[in-house]
């Protein structure tokens, strides 16, 4: 009999690439998402999966259409990837980040209690839960005091305590993965690595002149998506649930992507095609997220196989082979 995974947020960019994962696995996968006039398939389409997946269509914020989503899918594994999760949109809608990041995971825990209570869950917890808090050698892990920066990562912090309590509560097989930054080609162009690459890709076709950007010197751990969900999977294949930090545990600066964009491209003195501009800043900047994978690889058996380095590179020659 084939497993049956429900992912809510399937049409993101972790949900087409964990679908993709499932599919190769033989699962039978259902994927939630929002009944929209032009809902777009683009990131299931660019893996030519779409056909492949079940979609149950509903909102994370109301408890009968997850009920149904739930009842309809009958799950041995959940994926909660449904999000507001562009971190300077979610100043400008606070309440509706908070409804869907933060009370939108509580509905779906509900719906398992009481509807599959045997399913295991997986919440995609984040970085931005950390804010400013980090430990020596500016790294946070599973033990580091969540402090928000963010409605955002505030939102993720009630949905993160939410998953810990219902698991403790109700012996539910939930784990919470807190992710560090994961790109790949199919990012929003919202990001900004991906905002970078695309922009690198119009101005080596002529199509623009400038790449409008906040803070340049802020750090990420960046990951390659492909590589991240594997892990979401792996939290779900053990005995005991628990939460796991999954990163790199290497730092690099928006210079530092610059950089490398631009270099793959082929275009020398990057600086000029740069424009700061102060809407693109946050009203409270995190400057420096550092994630330690170690609980992941020794528990999992989980490490990162792609590296920064190709994972620009990748991103760079699709967005110039797409405008090409």
């Amino acid at each position: 009999m084939k497993k049956r995974a429900l992912i809510t947020g399937i049409t993101g960019q972790d949900g087409a690439y964990l679908a993709k994962f499932l599919l190769d696995k033989d699962y039978e996968v259902y994927g939630f998402a929002s009944r929209r006039v032009n809902q777009s398939y683009s990131n299931l389409d660019y893996f030519g999966i779409t056909n492949d997946i079940n979609i149950v269509f509903g909102d994370i914020t109301d408890q009968s259409s997850i009920n149904h989503a739930v009842k309809t899918s009958r799950p041995h594994e959940v994926y909660n990837l449904a999000a507001m999760s562009f971190v300077g949109l979610s100043w400008q809608e606070p309440i509706h980040t908070a409804q869907v990041d933060g009370m939108g995971p509580l509905y779906l825990l509900e719906s398992i209690r009481n509807f599959s209570p045997n399913a295991k869950m997986y919440q995609a917890s984040t970085s931005e839960m950390y804010g400013n808090n980090w430990e020596a050698d500016f790294t946070q892990n599973e033990n580091t005091t969540f402090r928000p920066r963010s409605p955002y990562g505030s939102a993720k912090v009630f949905a993160h305590h939410s998953t810990v309590n219902y698991r403790e509560s109700y012996d539910l097989f939930a784990c919470c993965g807190i992710l560090f930054n994961h790109e790949s080609p199919i990012r929003g162009l919202e990001f900004v690595t991906r905002k970078i690459t695309d922009g690198v890709a119009r101005i080596k076709h002529g199509l623009s002149d400038r790449i409008e950007l906040g803070n340049l010197d802020a750090r990420r751990d960046w990951g390659f998506a492909g590589d991240y969900v594997e892990a979401m999977w792996m939290m779900l294949q053990q005995e005991t649930p628990d939460d796991y930090v999954i990163a790199t545990g290497n730092t690099w600066s928006i210079r530092d992507l610059l950089t490398l964009a631009f270099e793959y491209a082929d275009i020398k003195d990057w600086d000029r095609y740069i424009v700061q501009n102060p809407k693109f800043m946050r009203p409270a900047e995190v400057p420096h997220l550092k994630g330690d994978p170690s609980k992941a690889k020794n528990d999992l058996g989980w490490e990162p196989k792609t590296s920064f380095q190709d994972l620009v590179s990748m991103m760079v020659k699709e967005d110039i082979s797409r405008l090409g």
